[in-house]
């Protein structure tokens, strides 16, 4: 609200009110949420009328046209489509129009599968700016800043996109003017916060253009032009005018621009340069029509990025720990709620919940979710004022949607008035002694799974029952973190978009849970260890043998019992110590990591507790700076399971489930836990892109700054092997995560950080972030082919855990639900085979035609649907879990019949397939085809086979993306 205030309505404001004034005039719009706050909020008819005109006669362009300009190195896929389907429903629904280009110019390096993502998008071309200072230095010398990226090595060319890189004065226009020691060519001058001033003069407005000076101005502009042209190989050169933060005073800015055009262009004989206002698809399009031949890139990626030797911006993967933790699990609930809330529709027409109340609650977490993708969003890299409110409106969106879930399970179940259920939102300890306890599970997954959920209660004596009276297997234990409450484990057997409901009663029945005994072993002094007697203290599941060095307390070794392969293996938390002092030498802060020295170990002695019962042990461990500290500032609980027969163990019992606590740091550390093995890796790391493929990280040494450079981000999943064996990680938010040596992977999980740069206080980004994080880190340890098949599943069980919701019904015993079947209360469950993952299930509610001629009329004639949102459309996606040749049954195509997958849901009638984020409709989707040496014709590609009777078959990496109908809407 302050940016809008100061800055963003005034862009919009002035803006259209000068391109209306100048028929050349152009400009181009990115980020819709600025910008829907401005329609919503600001724009008169009148403005709103003419921003329909300027958009028609393409004066005005909306590119990439997502709700923010998303990070591409910490976020996931199923965020990025999000943040990008909500913006370009919004402009689809207002206005028609379809981005067709990106302008992803401010993301702090470029991942593969973002140019996948916008080709699915239906985007001609695209296009980056920061990437390594060094290689952006060798393209331009080359002319190799543009090039046809296939950013998905399964989808290949089906999926390629033109991408344009910009050249060393990246997106903004260059300041300097060598006759004026103020900076050129920004003359409505630099944004003032909070106000803007009343007489319309802000800081650092440049020299106006005038007869005196024209000459000059544009001497200096097209020795500018001049100079880019030689780095690109058409004659048509990009030059960007504006920066962060411009435009709020558009009159000045136009005003002085037309001058200087028109002058240039007046003498254009003596300058050797023609120029005109453009978008940025004008200019694709003049590169688009000289019809040359490109180079193609393969799914290489552009992290991490540098902007100078001791510049490696790779403390952002890390950077606020806590927000990219709360930002997943708002990600995570809203899937679940989404798929929730649309089964509930189709099944109950004639509910007594409010569905357009329902859908704002939604919306509220859809728009929360998506904002925080920004690239000062889940990047850490904002001030703590801006983070606050990132993590006020996503814990507003989550409340709203756990109150939604809970009451439609509330509605489902026909409860007496004196029942309720209510969400953990409302109930922080949830023991509650003489009353009938309910915990109902969602799976949001559609696979069935075999999990645990905990619940803290407050009694050691407790009895689980499922909706049958059934006793089901349960573990109750003391709490790691509170010793005045217990954690009771519950496993939970539950079918693909189901729930049930478990009672737990208190009490000390012969059918009582499992209880975990715990048994505490001394501190050890890790520096004065003996390693003569060894003495190894085994923890066993039916997958793994897990041996502790009990002169230590720490991890000594993993066996994978089916191959009886034993790897060695320990874990320690170490600190990479940073300068803060800008006189001393380079510094890190929210987005540059730059280590003194290598990571020191922070822990001299090693506490060790072990709780034993029938379904789980967790060992639990304590880091103390010394042998006689009182507190630990590190502790890791290990969860390892032991499933009982008649239930499907196999993913539960192949995962070592870490939590870990860490923090409050000392000031200027960086926390990391390293993971040595003897496994002969070679250095190589291997870490995800965005949850969607897998990127190989070599070790590269570097002159300067070799360890920060050699760091990746870590969405959801790393993992190093040898020949035979490889140990996976997988992660429920993003880190920083590196090999810095032979068999080592070391995840940064916490930084605080304080600094003097000037820039970092002026916008007050000093990271002096005192918090205690929690991340979860699953471990998998296998061959390579039981590991490939586990851990697309396992990142998904990790991603999607299940949600849990509790209630109590007291007074009268309630009867027994009328359906007793395990299913969902809606009816059949929803499942897709292992390979395929079930990525969006939800009712949108845009009111938009799916028939584009349709809907472009409807908007020229001002009838756009108002009122009500769609709820008979249910957006629907699929996606391919594997890589071509990856696996040799998984990777194969998958058949999948629409129909009978959603005959839970009722009746399938029709099935649109649709582009990505919906607009288009795939079989009139003709992206450009560029000119490459391996596919010499260009033309218009479209890709796809339509489904016929609703069966269609996935592709190896695909996702496709559907507008279904049901019988009777």
């Amino acid at each position: 609200q302050e940016s809008m205030h100061a800055y963003a309505a005034n862009v919009y404001t002035s803006v259209v009110e000068e391109l209306v004034k100048g028929k050349q005039r152009k400009f181009i719009a990115v980020e819709q949420e600025f910008f829907r706050l401005w329609w919503d909020a600001v724009a008169t008819d009148t403005y709103k009328q003419q921003v329909h005109q300027l958009l028609q006669e393409g004066q005005l362009e909306f590119v990439i046209g997502g709700q923010v300009m998303h990070d591409e190195a910490v976020t996931l896929i199923d965020d990025q489509i999000l943040q990008l389907t909500e913006g370009h429903g919004f402009l689809y629904e207002t206005f028609g129009i379809r981005p067709q280009f990106s302008w992803h110019v401010d993301p702090f390096g470029a991942s593969a599968t973002t140019p996948t993502l916008f080709a699915l998008a239906g985007f001609n071309a695209h296009l980056i700016s920061r990437i390594d200072y060094d290689l952006k230095a060798d393209m331009q010398k080359n002319k190799k800043l543009q090039f046809v990226w296939q950013g998905s090595p399964s989808l290949s060319e089906g999926q390629e996109i033109f991408t344009h890189v910009m050249d060393q004065y990246s997106y903004c226009t260059p300041s300097h003017i060598p006759f004026s020691n103020r900076s050129g060519f920004y003359w409505n001058g630099i944004a003032a916060f909070p106000d803007p001033p009343k007489d319309g003069v802000y800081p650092n407005m440049s020299l106006p253009v005038t007869d005196t000076n024209i000459h000059l101005y544009a001497q200096t502009m097209v020795a500018n032009i001049k100079e880019r042209a030689a780095w690109f190989r058409t004659s048509d050169v990009l030059w960007p005018w504006g920066c962060d933060k411009q435009f709020f005073n558009a009159s000045v800015q136009y005003s002085n621009m037309d001058l200087l055009l028109d002058y240039i262009n007046k003498h254009s004989d003596e300058f050797g340069v023609t120029v005109q206002y453009a978008t940025v698809g004008d200019y694709f399009q003049a590169v688009y029509s000289r019809n040359l031949t490109w180079e193609i890139r393969d799914s290489q990626d552009f992290l991490p990025y540098s902007t100078e030797p001791f510049q490696a911006w790779t403390g952002f993967y890390t950077s606020r720990s806590t927000l990219k933790g709360i930002a997943r699990k708002a990600s995570s609930l809203l899937y679940a709620g989404e798929s929730f809330f649309t089964q509930y529709v189709r099944k109950h027409p004639a509910s007594s919940i409010c569905k357009c109340g329902a859908l704002k609650q939604l919306q509220s977490l859809r728009w929360a979710v998506s904002e925080v993708q920004h690239h000062d969003g889940i990047t850490g890299t904002e001030s703590p004022k801006v983070k606050d409110m990132y993590m006020n409106n996503l814990m507003y969106g989550m409340f709203n949607v756990k109150k939604l879930m809970a009451s439609i399970i509330f509605d489902m179940n026909n409860a007496k008035k004196n029942g309720e259920v209510y969400s953990s939102v409302y109930v922080k300890d949830s023991g509650i002694p003489d009353v009938d306890h309910y915990v109902v599970v969602y799976n949001p997954l559609a696979w069935n799974i075999t999990t645990f959920v905990a619940v803290s209660v407050s009694h050691l004596a407790m009895s689980v029952y499922d909706e049958l009276g059934h006793p089901v297997p349960a573990q109750v234990q003391i709490s790691a973190e509170s010793h005045s409450t217990y954690d009771l484990y519950i496993l939970v057997a539950i079918s693909g978009l189901s729930y049930r409901k478990y009672n737990v009663k208190p009490l000390n029945g012969k059918q009582s849970a499992f209880i975990g005994r715990s048994v505490k072993y001394k501190r050890k002094d890790i520096t004065r260890a003996d390693q003569q007697s060894r003495q190894l203290l085994p923890v066993v599941n039916n997958c793994y043998q897990v041996l502790f060095d009990q002169n230590t307390n720490l991890m000594h070794s993993i066996t994978e019992r089916e191959t009886n392969q034993t790897v060695q293996l320990t874990q320690e938390f170490l600190e990479y110590h940073v300068n803060g002092d800008v006189m001393k030498g380079p510094i890190s802060d929210n987005y540059l990591f730059a280590p003194n020295a290598s990571a020191v170990p922070v822990s001299k002695a090693v506490g060790l507790e072990v709780v034993s019962g029938n379904l789980m042990t967790e060992i639990r461990q304590y880091f103390y700076s010394n042998v006689t500290s009182q507190d630990y500032i590190y502790a890791v609980y290990t969860r390892m399971y032991t499933v009982p027969e008649g239930y499907d163990g196999k993913l539960l019992c192949h995962r070592i489930e870490q939590q870990y606590s860490v923090g409050p740091l000392e000031l200027n550390r960086e926390a990391v836990l390293r993971t040595s093995t003897n496994l002969n890796t070679r250095q190589l790391l291997y870490t995800d892109s965005n949850g969607y493929q897998i990127q190989k990280r070599p070790f590269k040494a570097y002159v300067n700054n070799t360890v920060a450079r050699n760091y990746y981000p870590m969405v959801q999943t790393a993992y190093i092997e040898d020949d035979t064996t490889r140990l996976m990680l997988l992660a429920e938010r993003a880190h920083g995560v590196s090999s810095q040596g032979n068999g080592q992977v070391e995840v940064m999980l916490h930084r605080r950080l304080w600094n003097n740069l000037q820039w970092d206080l002026n916008y007050s980004l000093t990271l002096n972030d005192s918090s205690v994080v929690r991340p979860v880190i699953w471990l998998i340890l296998g061959t390579k082919a039981v590991t490939n098949i586990l851990y697309r599943t396992s990142g998904l069980a990790l991603e999607h855990r299940p949600v849990v919701m509790f209630g109590a019904l007291s007074g009268d015993k309630p009867k027994p639900p009328r359906r007793l079947q395990q299913n969902s209360a809606h009816g059949s469950p929803v499942t897709v085979p292992p390979n395929l993952h079930l990525q969006t299930l939800s009712i949108p509610g845009w009111r938009y035609s799916s028939n584009h001629a349709e809907q472009v009329h409807s908007i020229r004639m001002g009838k756009q649907k108002q009122g009500d949102a769609d709820f008979s459309r249910v957006l629907l996606r699929i996606r391919h879990l594997y890589e071509v040749g990856e696996d040799p049954v998984l990777s194969q195509p998958v058949m999948v019949n629409l129909k009978s997958l959603l005959k839970g849901l009722g009746s399938v009638m029709v099935v649109e397939e649709r582009s990505l984020t919906g607009t288009w409709d795939v079989n009139t989707l003709k992206r450009w085809k560029w000119k490459t040496a391996q596919y010499p014709s260009k033309g218009l590609s479209n890709s796809t086979e339509t489904s016929e009777n609703c069966i269609v078959t996935v592709h190896p990496k695909e996702i496709r993306t559907f507008f279904v109908y049901f019988q009777g809407q």
